[in-house]
């Protein structure tokens, strides 16, 4: 579409979550007390790996890293939202707005294939148990880890490489607290069914590339618990996986659902963001720590270690 007399637009304006000044202060304390937990708690996880050698397993290799990815999917929006709970306009630049879809992007998209990563991981452990330190060498952990920032990245350039040549003009609001893809083409005057296509189909390929080992290895997975005789033995096998399966339904889910369905707006999509983008990264290394005894007795040893007066 031609840009007629419209003039080019170089910033846009963040609705947020309310526009009430006393339920930004309030959301404002709540999303900073969430954010110091998501930094602290997986900080502290990777700092508890990294210093015990009795979690230096493929298991935690790959939590390590979630938790580092984590970390960086809550920085790269709750900060800007926590700066336009205390300001009257809150704009971001066009320029902005690409680059902090790019990292939602690449830093999702890589949290999906590490969740598939560490879903093969445990469908090894416990349907192969035997074999496990031939199947999940550490070179093999290495290259899935580099595999899953390189194929979330070249998902989020290609879209974020076709947004770039879009011109924005007239409508400049987003009803949203953060910049993502699907917020963003509503909003311009160039023809974006190439974008949606590229979006839709890229989605759908990372999403079932993703999804479908995962589903894979859980069949596998429930299927070898269910032929354990004793009760004891299936719960104790179960309790190895649980916070894995835990992780992979929150943030799946609450991903999956904003980034297809159509955007409108609603406070469901607000929901599911808040839900995949800050929620959850909170969350894991709670789950992980509660849930997973070997990551658990290692936060312990951490504490007595470092913490003396914790003993």
């Amino acid at each position: 579409m031609a840009l007629g007399n419209h003039s080019t637009i170089t910033e846009f304006l963040l609705l947020g979550m309310s526009a009430d000044p006393h339920i930004q202060a309030v959301l404002f304390v709540l999303f900073l007390e969430i954010y110091l937990l998501t930094v602290t708690g997986n900080l502290m996880m990777m700092l508890v790996i990294s210093a015990d050698s009795h979690l230096h397993t493929p298991m935690c290799f790959f939590l390590s890293h979630l938790s580092f990815l984590d970390l960086c999917l809550s920085s790269v929006t709750v900060p800007k939202m926590l700066k336009d709970f205390l300001s009257d306009i809150k704009t971001i630049s066009v320029k902005g707005c690409l680059a902090q879809s790019f990292f939602v992007f690449t830093i999702a998209g890589t949290e999906c294939f590490l969740l598939s990563a560490m879903a093969y991981d445990r469908y090894a452990a416990i349907c192969y148990p035997l074999l496990y330190g031939q199947m999940m060498k550490k070179q093999l952990c290495v290259q899935l880890v580099w595999g899953s920032w390189g194929l979330g990245s070249l998902n989020a350039f290609i879209n974020i490489l076709l947004a770039s040549n879009l011109d924005f003009c007239g409508n400049h609001i987003i009803s949203h607290y953060s910049c993502e893809m699907p917020s963003l083409y509503p909003l311009s005057c160039s023809d974006i069914s190439t974008n949606l296509i590229v979006l839709l189909c890229s989605s759908l390929l990372h999403g079932l590339g993703t999804l479908l080992p995962i589903v894979f290895s859980y069949a596998h997975i429930v299927s070898t618990i269910l032929s354990i005789c004793s009760t004891s033995g299936r719960s104790k096998t179960f309790s190895t996986c649980s916070s894995h399966l835990i992780a992979v339904s929150f943030f799946f889910g609450s991903g999956f659902l904003r980034h297809l369905m159509p955007t409108s707006g609603s406070p469901l999509e607000l929901i599911f963001s808040v839900q995949y983008g800050v929620v959850t990264p909170m969350l894991n290394p709670l789950i992980y720590s509660l849930k997973n005894k070997e990551v658990k007795a290692g936060v312990r040893r951490t504490l007595r270690k470092y913490l003396p007066w914790s003993r």
